[in-house]
């Protein structure tokens, strides 16, 4: 039936900062930034992997009233909104270093694990993200 996921979605509380962290600090490229009158459509992707696209969706119309978007974003900036997604990179260690020198806030340092070295973080409005160096 299926044969691929496109997109997936994290809300951000500010679309110029999030690209700022996305694509200046965790290196990701846009994919798409389109005005499209009630909403920007703005997503990322790994590096010459656009078949796979992160959506930096504000919370707001024409998804939700303005209460609800208010509540989300509530939840968002406490990290509450659950969720994550999960990064590889062929170094794991050396990818932290180079972002903790970018002032990425980290939640937990490289760690071994039966998979491989995995750490994880979080963006500037308390989303949750991982990175692993897969075993291979």
């Amino acid at each position: 039936m299926f044969n691929a996921i496109t997109h997936s979605q994290k809300y951000v509380l500010d679309q110029d900062e999030a690209l700022d962290f996305y694509v200046g600090k965790l290196g990701l490229e846009v994919t798409a930034d389109i005005d499209m009158g009630f909403m920007r459509w703005l997503t990322v992707s790994v590096p010459d992997h656009p078949e796979r696209q992160i959506l930096l969706e504000k919370p707001g119309a024409p998804a939700m009233s303005e209460e609800t978007a208010e509540q989300v974003r509530e939840l968002v900036t406490k990290g509450a909104m659950g969720g994550w997604f999960n990064l590889t990179t062929d170094d794991c260690r050396k990818t932290y270093e180079r972002l903790l020198e970018k002032g990425v806030e980290f939640t937990q340092e490289p760690t071994e694990r039966p998979y491989g070295i995995d750490c994880g973080l979080r963006d500037p409005f308390g989303n949750r993200i991982r990175f692993t160096q897969l075993k291979v």
